[in-house]
């Protein structure tokens, strides 16, 4: 999926308007050293900064640290959002945020400042519900393969993802189109949850007898909280493209 990410594509150049080229781009790099955006106001301005956060407890940045950061990363509290896997194979290769760990702290910095731009508690509702449910899909598969550090990361990231979602919900909720009955939609997709389950229970020699049908229920039960927390297509929509993106399986 990386390698269909694109960053920041430039707007396509009027042939009529290409003679000057050469003039408009000294030009332009000229006003770009003049005009250089402040974002001093999104500054730390106590000795330590505190980000507490849904499910993963509280993440803490020094005054200095996380000033640097908003001077490094202005992407993060810009107009223009897009989903977090994108911002970090754009701007969050670097020496902050390079590591596994530095991944899951750009992607709570990212929840941190879209969840502004959102409206903290305008979406609270929405934005506990994606959690829940992104949350589950990750549990779900997580124990499907006893474990992992992939979905042991997935739990900070899915703050970003989530946020991401609330945005979407916000920018289309006056013009949400399929407004229709999703019923049988949602019980295909739930039954092709509670298939894969069977599935992999009849190639899962990791546990037998007594400890698989209850291994079995717990799953099932991760299934049926999903059932309840799809409520309309927006949540189905992005339950599935939650699943089908970050959740190949062979």
């Amino acid at each position: 999926m990386t390698g269909l990410l694109g960053c920041n594509p430039q707007p396509k150049t009027d042939s009529a308007l290409t003679k000057n080229q050469s003039d408009k781009t000294v030009q332009s790099d000229s006003a770009s050293t003049t005009q250089k955006t402040d974002n001093s106001k999104y500054y730390a301005t106590t000795d330590t900064l505190e980000i507490s956060t849904e499910t993963v407890g509280t993440f803490k940045y020094g005054k200095d640290e996380f000033n640097q950061i908003v001077d490094n990363h202005p992407e993060l509290f810009t107009n223009y959002w897009e989903d977090p896997d994108k911002k970090y194979s754009c701007n969050g290769g670097s020496k902050e945020f390079g590591s596994e760990v530095g991944q899951d702290d750009y992607y709570v910095l990212y929840a941190y400042f879209l969840k502004q731009k959102n409206g903290i508690d305008k979406y609270a509702k929405q934005r506990k519900k994606l959690i829940d449910i992104y949350t589950n899909v990750n549990s779900l598969f997580q124990r499907f393969q006893y474990g992992g550090t992939y979905f042991g990361h997935q739990y900070p990231r899915i703050l970003g993802y989530a946020e991401y979602s609330v945005y979407l919900y916000s920018e289309q909720i006056d013009n949400f189109e399929k407004t229709y009955d999703i019923t049988k939609q949602k019980e295909l997709y739930i039954k092709s949850l509670r298939q894969l389950i069977d599935d992999e229970s009849k190639i899962d020699n990791e546990t037998l007898g007594k400890e698989k049908i209850e291994r079995n229920k717990e799953l099932n039960k991760t299934v049926d909280d999903l059932n309840k927390l799809i409520t309309d297509n927006f949540y189905l929509r992005r339950t599935q493209e939650f699943h089908y993106v970050h959740y190949e399986y062979y």
